[in-house]
């Protein structure tokens, strides 16, 4: 009976499978916009650096927020 209930666990539905895809994507979508921001000096947003670079870690801290979210479910 446990084994069914293990069986049960390990199956996914194609939603939940999606919805982890869509999870991983926008987790390397906001970790790289993150990035983007910090690196690129002459961007079109014509930020400070120090904002500039806060706003790439806030959006990379985000990123990892939503993972960490993704792998609880």
């Amino acid at each position: 009976m446990v084994d069914i209930k293990k069986d049960n666990q390990e199956k996914k539905s194609p939603e939940k499978r999606f919805l982890f895809v869509i999870g991983i994507l926008f987790l390397v979508v906001y970790g790289v916009l993150g990035t983007i921001i910090i690196f690129w000096k002459d961007n079109p947003f014509n930020m400070d650096p120090k904002y500039r670079i806060a706003f790439g870690i806030i959006l990379i801290v985000y990123a990892l927020i939503r993972f960490s979210r993704l792998l609880k479910k």
